[in-house]
């Protein structure tokens, strides 16, 4: 729960700033060509907003992987995060080059989750772009 306290507002900004972006006239055509209420949602809103979603998702991610002492502040280190298994490698067991083995490796999957955002928001630029020609 303070995980989600904390992090909620990086999840509602990108989604909010993407729903406020939305082309009226685009969600009225829908309605007007037959769409139902859930297939205008499927089909129109939820493409658009793709990058305020990914984009959320990726600002929630990167500081949830660091915030090992949330969970310490909480409920003690019942729950188990890769911040929390860092942090031990580190400062209880001394396990240097696992901790660093660790740390490199959120590193990388956090490059490469920023490379797929980076990847997907050109796709998806590119596609809008298409259809508002």
């Amino acid at each position: 729960i303070g995980l989600v306290y904390i992090l909620l507002p990086f999840m509602v900004m990108p989604l909010y700033s993407s729903i406020e972006k939305l082309d009226k006239p685009l969600l009225e055509a829908a309605r007007d060509l037959g769409a139902s209420k859930m297939q205008t949602f499927i089909r129109i809103i939820i493409p658009l907003t793709m990058p305020g979603i990914v984009a959320g998702c990726l600002l929630v991610m990167l500081p949830a992987m660091g915030l090992f002492y949330v969970s310490d502040l909480m409920g003690g280190a019942k729950n188990l995060l890769i911040g929390n298994v860092i942090k031990v490698q580190f400062l209880n067991i001394r396990d240097w080059p696992f901790g660093a083995a660790t740390s490199i490796t959120l590193t990388i999957v956090m490059g490469l989750m920023l490379l797929i955002y980076w990847r997907a928001s050109r796709l998806l630029n590119k596609k809008v772009s298409d259809i508002s020609d």
